[in-house]
């Protein structure tokens, strides 16, 4: 199915039931349509011309958990938004107001959230007909009426030990479709831990039922293969997380994921992008872009030894934690996505062949690239970098991989608003998702601002400082970083964005959403 700049939110379920519900400025789901454009074509209160005149609406305070990576972005359909918290609360607000309507905690399915998880709910919803779906940090996938918070199902997606999602639900035609990662990679710091057995998976499931209908694994089981110098046994091979949400070509019936590294071991699909059939979950094709590539938390350590074997060579972190976009340009069908090694690639949708690349930071350890996800507005392709020094929004021609613009990271993000208190811990990268608008795009980052540039020219048109102290309508709580794991949320005339990321700047506090309007 090609894209247009009119694709909205009433394409993102393919289910004609859902047009009663959803407005055309709506953003229903992570990726706002299947193709991942995460560019609402239907925004026409916010411009490039008033867009300075945004101004905080109402705030909402999450529970306060240390460390915790809220980054559950929003779901907005029909005047109400539908938000994760990292204590597993998950709440339908009032778009314009953030008045609560309902609440529902997933603890009361789950049990107490395991240790070394403060991050309950960190995918984002989607919402479908009467339905809003989300995943957890336990594996499990949750449909709730809309309405009411009524629990319609919760099903195990993953049975495998210390499953987690990242990935946000994609539900086309009665089917529910999400990516499985992982704690273990975290997990493997402690030399202890029998590290690793987990492996990624792509789930189909029921949307109606919550029935399991298909499973991709990215390799073989794990097996063990010795011990690690503490003694602990030793698993592989294991890896290859689905941390992105999936998109979808719905001509060909054919979803598109990405994939993380090893955590052990050497094989397997990882640090590739794969092709799966909608219908049965098989591999239509699959490319992997970097080999080899293992990696844990315990490669961060100064001389981790046999716990990281490649660090400075094979250990490179070069994931692809971003969503992908299905764009038709030209007649012609790529998947495009970015990778944490700095490229950015270009392929075929039905055959995977590589139509272009381009390097947008250099090589080659990860880190420094893509790390959620792009915009395509129809004409062209925005991204914005990590790590890089500096990190930077770029505006690509799809139609080869040429840059229009780049805009660097403000060289004052460390030394200006609430993060020039804290010059140890601040760092100038973007850390969200891009999202868009028409002649908009936005962008958070771990200095604690949130800022909107001219898609025309990339020049800075918008900037709020979000650490600080806030009166949200639940209570008090304290901006941080711009949350990564998703980015700005574009809806019926709102901005929503997410504060409560790292570095960890320090507070008693729980962290934020903010939603900003016009006048």
């Amino acid at each position: 199915m090609g894209i247009t700049a009119a694709s909205g939110p009433t394409a993102a379920s393919g289910d004609s039931d859902s047009k009663k519900h959803w407005r055309s400025s709506d953003w229903p789901t992570w990726q706002l349509n299947p193709q991942g454009t995460r560019y609402n074509a239907d925004e026409r209160r916010i411009r490039p011309h008033n867009v300075d005149e945004l101004e905080l609406k109402w705030s909402h305070t999450f529970a306060h958990v240390p460390y915790a990576r809220v980054g559950s972005q929003p779901a907005v359909a029909d005047g109400v938004l539908y938000v994760g918290g990292p204590d597993g609360e998950f709440a339908a607000l009032d778009a314009k107001t953030g008045e609560a309507r309902w609440t529902y905690n997933i603890t009361e399915v789950t049990g107490p959230l395991p240790d070394g998880s403060p991050n309950g709910i960190r995918d984002g919803a989607a919402v479908v007909g009467d339905t809003v779906y989300f995943g957890d940090s336990t594996g499990r996938v949750f449909a709730l009426d809309r309405e009411t918070g009524e629990e319609v199902w919760v099903h195990r997606a993953s049975e495998q030990a210390n499953s987690a999602m990242t990935s946000s639900p994609l539900v086309i035609g009665g089917r529910l479709y999400i990516g499985v990662s992982t704690l273990e990679a975290g997990l493997a710091g402690d030399p202890e831990y029998p590290c690793c057995r987990h492996r990624g998976q792509v789930v189909a499931l029921d949307a109606d039922t919550g029935e399991r209908i298909w499973s991709y694994y990215t390799m073989r089981p794990a097996e063990a293969v010795g011990t690690w110098p503490s003694g602990a046994t030793k698993y592989a091979p294991s890896g290859g997380s689905v941390w992105g949400s999936p998109v979808a070509d719905l001509k060909t019936r054919t979803i598109f994921v990405g994939t993380g590294q090893n955590t052990t071991g050497s094989e397997g699909d990882i640090n590739s992008v794969v092709a799966l059939s909608m219908d049965t979950g098989k591999v239509r094709w699959k490319n992997r872009m970097t080999f080899p590539d293992t990696y844990t938390t315990a490669c961060e350590q100064e001389n981790p030894g046999a716990y990281c074997p490649g660090k400075g060579t094979t250990a490179l972190d070069a994931d692809f934690g971003a969503s992908a976009n299905v764009i038709k340009f030209r007649g012609r069908t790529l998947v495009t996505i970015g990778q944490k090694n700095g490229m950015y690639y270009a392929f075929d949708a039905r055959t995977g062949r590589l139509v272009w690349d381009v390097e947008l930071a250099p090589g080659p350890h990860g880190g420094v690239g893509v790390q959620w996800g792009s915009v395509f507005d129809g004409r062209y392709l925005y991204a914005a970098t990590w790590y890089e020094e500096p990190s930077t929004i770029y505006k690509i021609d799809p139609r080869n991989g040429r840059i229009v613009w780049e805009s660097p990271h403000p060289e004052d993000g460390c030394s200006t608003g609430g993060a020039a208190a804290h010059p140890e811990l601040c760092m100038p990268i973007y850390t969200a998702a891009v999202s868009g608008s028409p002649g908009l795009i936005y962008e958070g980052s771990a200095d604690g601002k949130f800022r909107i540039f001219s898609s025309r020219t990339g020049e800075q048109l918008f900037e709020f400082d979000a650490i600080r102290d806030f009166q949200s309508v639940n209570g008090p709580g304290r901006g941080s970083a711009l949350s990564g794991n998703g980015g700005a949320v574009i809806a019926d005339g709102m901005v929503y964005v997410m504060a409560g990321y790292y570095p960890f700047y320090p507070t008693d506090k729980g962290t934020v959403l903010l939603a900003f309007g016009l006048e």
